[in-house]
């Protein structure tokens, strides 16, 4: 039997999207923990077959001690070389963890709408084609964490997604769906309003254009990061720790 995969949020009514759909739809369960709120993480992922921490309003910066606990948390899945998706504040979280830089951008610029990024290599490596424009929200890039490999590329935030060993870490949001759009652009309607921000109308026509491609990469991106390109694909635990 699968083990589940660890999801990590940030807000009482978020959930895991587009991502968790597809992870159910691979024979995953869902272990959805809100640390924020009061939800402990575990101390080891012995009983996961992975985890993925989501987005939300908060910084990676941030002083709250959930943010704390997070970021220190991370060098659990990592030690015990567990895969790991971190998106948007997820990504930040993991690029504070190996040591890199969280920032808003220096002249105030945001990416919230669909904007376009360009895979590296060693990005075509993991999953080739990438999708022209990718969903954003958010106004905090990171730089690369050194020994990380950087997948994807975009013009205002440059590091759009990135490798360190299992783990792997986006800066935009594949998880996006039709609906989360709706809420996102109706409750955090005034994040539009910052220098750089898509009109609320564009966002729901580019995805008219472009989300066809995001979902068909999503699919293909998490067979990849689970383990593998086939849904047959069996977690195991690792060495360290003693079967159940």
């Amino acid at each position: 039997m699968r083990q589940p995969i660890l999801i990590i949020l940030h807000q009482e009514h978020s959930t895991s999207g587009r991502v968790g759909r597809a992870l159910l739809q691979l024979g995953y369960g869902l272990d959805v923990r809100r640390p924020r709120f009061g939800d402990p993480l575990p101390a080891t992922l012995c009983d996961h077959a992975a985890a993925v921490i989501f987005g939300g309003p908060m910084s990676a910066n941030d002083t709250d001690a959930f943010i704390r606990r997070e970021i220190d948390w991370i060098t659990v899945p990592l030690k015990e070389d567990k895969p790991l998706l971190g998106i948007c504040l997820g990504a930040q979280m993991c690029a504070r963890a190996l040591g890199a830089q969280v920032f808003l951008h220096p002249e105030g610029q945001a990416e919230i709408g669909y904007y376009p990024i360009w895979p590296t290599a060693a990005g075509l490596a993991v999953v080739d084609p990438w999708p022209q424009q990718v969903y954003q929200w958010h106004r905090e890039g990171f730089d690369l964490p050194q020994g990380a490999e950087l997948l994807a590329e975009g013009d205002m935030f440059e590091v759009q997604a990135f490798r360190y060993g299992s783990a792997y870490a986006l800066q935009f949001h594949p998880d996006v769906t039709h609906l989360m759009m709706h809420k996102w652009t109706t409750r955090g309607h005034i994040r539009l309003e910052l220098p750089g921000a898509k009109p609320r109308a564009a966002h729901f026509a580019d995805r008219a254009v472009y989300d066809h491609a995001a979902h068909a990469w999503l699919g293909a991106f998490l067979q990849r990061w689970i383990g593998g390109r086939t849904s047959a694909i069996e977690i195991h635990p690792p060495a360290s720790c003693s079967a159940k």
